[in-house]
């Protein structure tokens, strides 16, 4: 009897020692999947562009060199935050937090513009976008506040306070980008949804959304015209509707088993095809297969990722994990929902997928702190 008691507590000292060191390879291999699926798509949609165009020295591998590189920088970052206890990183999540806003205000003064909107940021050889850097600060700062004013967010009072945290990077953002800021203010929602005692106060935070969306409409007018695409994009075929238009183009002459990788003939007519509008070339060159197979990848990153949010071993874990998840979860919903028409026309990059190394590696970071997280779950 008393060698079975010491061979069963020897078995689970031995559990806790080896549970540390594990991770959720699911994810793992899903994001390596999506990142190497996105190399060749974007290589497939951008070829006959860069080697036709002098403006990329006719070098039909441009896109493909490049973030092939993003890639490899990419997976190191996730390898590096994967092995760093995810607690070690709340003691900057307040410095993050007040730097990206830093960013954030210096965008409208000495931004980069490009696409008729400044939302580059460069310092030296590097550009980045801050709404990126963004994502990630916020999922590190508001984990912490929620943790910290705990009782605070059980009056309304306390939950409006937590909400203008959030609702300051959101209002910087949506000066330049209304799609990252309302891809951020749902993190940051569902963020506060999580770690809220008070569930009803959450009509409230949806009250003010509208008259907010209302007031940022009224600012700036080619918001309306985008609704207004989006319900006939045909009333503007060849300006606001132009890319919508190909895109379903694309989306309908794919069929269920597509025309071939590399065959798609929309490419030559779709803006940025290896870019926000990726999607519509899966769906053209891999058909309903395809993209549903994209689909069940993203489906099932998600599920892993809900899965350890709940089994985190604290609230900072799974409050970390539910920022994380649900970045990766609304931005792959906005992208295919606009590539689809399902919902109005805006700029939001396929995860993993579409061409763009700062938003890459910031997702990549990401996915090292998710895979950090799960390294330490309760049994």
């Amino acid at each position: 009897m008393g060698r079975g008691n010491s061979q069963r507590k020897a078995t689970t000292a031995k559990r806790k020692r080896i549970k540390p060191d594990s991770f959720d390879f699911t994810i793992l291999f899903v994001v390596l999947t999506l990142m190497l699926f996105g190399v060749v798509m974007i290589f497939s949609a951008s070829y006959y562009t860069t080697m036709t165009s002098a403006k990329y020295d006719y070098d039909m591998f441009y896109f493909l060199k490049r973030q092939s590189i993003w890639v490899v920088l990419g997976t190191v970052a996730m390898v590096f935050c994967m092995n760093i206890p995810y607690n070690f990183w709340r003691r900057f999540a307040s410095l993050a937090y007040w730097l990206s806003n830093f960013f954030l205000i210096l965008l409208p003064f000495i931004g980069i513009e490009a696409g008729g909107q400044k939302r580059w940021l460069g310092i030296g050889m590097l550009q980045f976008q801050p709404s990126e850097f963004t994502k990630l600060a916020l999922v590190l700062y508001l984990s912490h506040y929620i943790i910290d004013h705990r009782q605070e967010l059980a009056n309304l009072k306390g939950f409006l306070k937590a909400l203008m945290v959030l609702a300051l990077p959101v209002g910087l953002i949506a000066i330049s980008n209304f799609s990252s800021a309302l891809l951020i203010m749902l993190m940051g929602l569902t963020m506060l949804f999580i770690g809220s005692p008070r569930i009803w106060y959450f009509v409230v935070a949806a009250a003010g959304m509208i008259p907010a969306a209302i007031l940022a409409i009224v600012v700036f007018p080619y918001r309306l015209s985008r609704i207004k695409v989006w319900l006939d994009p045909w009333s503007d075929p060849t300006n606001k509707g132009f890319q919508t238009i190909q895109g379903l183009y694309a989306v309908a002459s794919g069929g269920i088993f597509g025309l071939g990788l590399g065959q798609s003939r929309q490419k030559t007519f779709v803006p940025e095809s290896h870019n926000d509008i990726i999607f519509a070339i899966i769906c053209e060159e891999l058909g309903i297969i395809g993209a549903a197979l994209v689909i069940i990848l993203f489906a099932v990153l998600i599920w892993r990722g809900v899965k350890v949010a709940m089994n985190a071993k604290d609230t900072y874990g799974t409050l970390m994990a539910t920022g994380i998840i649900s970045v990766i979860a609304f931005q792959a919903i906005i992208n295919i929902g606009v590539v689809t028409n399902t919902i109005p026309n805006t700029g939001q990059p396929l995860p993993f997928i579409s061409y763009g190394g700062t938003s890459l590696l910031f997702l990549t970071i990401l996915i090292g702190l998710l895979l950090n997280i799960s390294r330490y779950q309760k049994e």
